[in-house]
């Protein structure tokens, strides 16, 4: 599972909140709340985060190996 949990650590390190994205970046809330919810998003915006963070990939998404399922 991919999971955006470092994202919301770099905004802050970077003084970089949510309503600045979406107003000085005019990021769409829409794929904030997708983030939010680790939902599905395009290489686009990754690729824009990148640029305004001015991080790396892993600065953004972290992948989270499936739990094994476990024998009944």
């Amino acid at each position: 599972m991919i999971s955006y949990s470092p994202l919301w650590q770099t905004m802050k390190d970077k003084n970089i909140s949510q309503y600045k994205l979406i107003k000085e970046y005019k990021f769409s809330s829409g794929q904030l709340d997708r983030l939010r919810k680790n939902q599905n998003v395009n290489t686009y915006t990754l690729d824009q985060l990148c640029k305004i963070l001015d991080c790396g990939i892993e600065d953004i998404v972290t992948f989270l190996p499936d739990e094994p399922e476990s024998p009944h």
